[in-house]
């Protein structure tokens, strides 16, 4: 008689969300652009050293050697015509 083995657990099956990290605590995502992506949002850790994208859940964690608060984090980089 064959053995039957253990189900696999959901959280093995699915990969966890990308994880970005980033010199700035605010941050724009676009689920990396292209026809596969959305919007683009821009996202504010506030107090938190890590914020998750709303569409596509792509963590974004504050670096160690953080930088000032004075522009947004773009991790797709695009031309302006693109904006």
């Amino acid at each position: 008689m064959p053995t039957r083995s253990a189900p696999v657990p959901a959280q093995a099956l699915i990969p966890p969300p990308e994880r970005i990290v980033v010199p700035t605590k605010r941050v724009a995502c676009d689920g990396g652009g292209g026809a596969l992506g959305h919007p683009l949002v821009y996202i504010d850790m506030g107090e938190d050293d890590f914020v998750e994208c709303g569409y596509c859940d792509r963590r974004f964690v504050l670096a160690a050697d953080a930088h000032s608060e004075d522009e947004y984090h773009d991790p797709a980089a695009r031309p302006p015509e693109a904006h």
